[in-house]
């Protein structure tokens, strides 16, 4: 079922050591509206959603992971350089303090990740339009994120995963449209 080439997804560069850059960007690791939570929704939600879309949300879901491990990856890059005090002055030294420069799945106030991130109703309409809102909601993130930075080479991977989360609104609108057709048919409800 899986076959992982051992590449990211897009290339990720830094320009620089930047801690408090990487603060942020935990947010897209651990937080509610990060790549981890959306990656366990879809592959949840799918189960309970018609064959018709089904495939859907097993890609957009497996590609979640892809961009996790970007998200990993320029976090890794921007805080490797980086002294205990630096990370300190950046807002990490509560996670340093605990797991040095380890990643963990927490936001980027440092509140652990929770099951409670991940929406599953069981009604496709309802769980889509969840998903469309995940995704706004990241793709709003990321543009924060581009706004705070001044690494070019970042900002262009931070594009790249800004770009995906549109694609992926646009295909669960898609998915919404082709159900809601279904349901006025009564093939699914």
């Amino acid at each position: 079922m899986w076959y992982y080439e051992k590449k990211l997804q897009y290339p990720v560069r830094v320009s620089t050591c930047n801690p408090r850059l990487a603060k942020f960007l935990i947010e897209q690791y651990g937080g509610a509206d990060g790549e981890l939570a959306a990656a366990l929704r879809y592959l949840n939600q799918r189960y309970t959603i018609p064959d018709k879309v089904v495939g859907l949300l097993n890609d957009i879901g497996t590609e979640e992971f892809a961009h996790l491990e970007m998200i990993a990856t320029m976090v890794y890059k921007l805080t490797k350089d980086a002294s205990p005090e630096q990370l300190r002055d950046a807002g990490l030294g509560d996670h340093y303090a605990d797991h040095d420069r380890a990643l963990f799945y927490h936001n980027a106030a440092g509140v652990p990740f929770t099951a409670t991130y991940i929406q599953a109703k069981g009604d496709p309409i309802a769980d889509l339009y969840e998903d469309i809102a995940a995704e706004e909601k990241a793709r709003a993130t990321y543009q924060w994120i581009i706004d705070m930075s001044d690494d070019p080479d970042l900002n262009d991977a931070l594009k790249f995963l800004r770009e995906r989360e549109i694609v992926h609104s646009q295909r669960f609108r898609e998915a919404v449209e082709i159900l809601k057709e279904d349901r006025g048919k009564k093939k699914y409800f």
